[in-house]
């Protein structure tokens, strides 16, 4: 069995996230570019994937939800640099973004506290059993990732950090 595995040649696992991922706005300066994604080894049965990348350190209480990606064809195995940009036009053709807890629909690029320890940013790739998730394009990111988990057949992740 081949493992599921997720990857970025932008980023590496356990690693430093370069500045060009920050976040534009909140004090952030960066270009708010989203990484390449690639993936691969996904379980039987797989008829979709979403992508997330959550931030548990945020001051927030509830962390804080960077990218929700979610119908991504079973047949796609990456997401090109800066596929999270606003419009979802460098999507593949039926995925479609949900919001981030910036408000966008978009990737939202990292920007922790300055002065705190850097954050951990967890980016994982889901494998669902179902072609498309019965969400409204105004879901909650709590209703994405209720969903998602609900149909998971498996997940791959890396984590990767930033502070400032």
């Amino acid at each position: 069995m081949t493992a599921f595995v997720l990857s970025s040649p932008d980023i590496p696992a356990n690693g430093t996230i370069a500045q060009e991922f920050e976040f534009n706005g909140f004090g952030c300066t960066g270009r708010n570019a989203s990484p390449v994604l690639r993936w691969s080894g996904a379980p039987e049965g797989t008829q979709s994937f979403a992508v997330t990348v959550y931030d548990p350190d945020a001051p927030s209480g509830s962390g804080w939800w960077h990218w929700l990606v979610v119908d991504l064809p079973a047949r796609i195995t990456e997401l090109r640099a800066n596929a999270g940009a606003e419009g979802g036009h460098d999507l593949p053709a039926g995925a479609r973004h949900i919001r981030n807890d910036y408000g966008s629909y978009a990737w939202g690029g990292v920007c922790p506290p300055p002065g705190d320890k850097p954050h951990r940013y967890v980016f994982t790739v889901h494998a669902l059993s179902v072609p498309r998730l019965d969400i409204p394009n105004d879901a909650s990111a709590a209703l994405a990732g209720f969903m998602i988990n609900a149909h998971a057949l498996g997940t791959a992740s890396f984590t990767a950090l930033y502070g400032r």
